[in-house]
C-alpha cells in the first residue's frame, strides 16, 4: 500500500512542465526550419526562382515568423546562420561550376 494517501494537485509537476515546454519549443523550431527549407527548395527548384529571390523570401518568412510566434534573439540568429549557410552553399555551386 502506499504510504502516503493521494491529494490532488499537490504533486511537483515543475520538472514534467519544464520538459513539456522545451519539447513544444523544439517543435515549433523544427517545424519553422523544415518548412524555411522545403519552402527554398520549392522556389529555388520546382518553380524555378532565382536562388537569391527564394533565399530572401525565405528569410522574410523566417523574421516573420519569429516576430509573430516571439521567438527571441535565438531565433533571429539561426535565421542568419541559414542565410549564410545557404550562401555558403550557393558559393560551393557556383565554384563547381567554373570548374566544369
Amino acid at each position: 500500500m502506499a504510504s502516503q494517501e493521494y491529494h490532488r494537485g499537490e504533486m511537483d509537476i515543475h520538472a514534467q512542465k519544464a520538459t513539456w515546454d522545451g519539447f513544444m519549443v523544439g517543435s515549433v523550431w523544427g517545424s519553422l526550419i523544415i518548412i524555411m527549407t522545403l519552402g527554398y527548395a520549392a522556389l529555388a527548384i520546382a518553380i524555378g526562382l532565382h536562388w537569391v529571390v527564394a533565399l530572401g523570401l525565405m528569410a522574410i518568412l523566417g523574421f516573420g515568423a519569429g516576430i509573430f510566434m516571439n521567438l527571441g534573439g535565438r531565433w533571429m540568429a539561426t535565421v542568419v546562420v541559414m542565410i549564410v549557410l545557404a550562401l555558403i552553399v550557393q558559393g560551393f555551386i557556383w565554384l563547381f561550376n567554373v570548374f566544369l
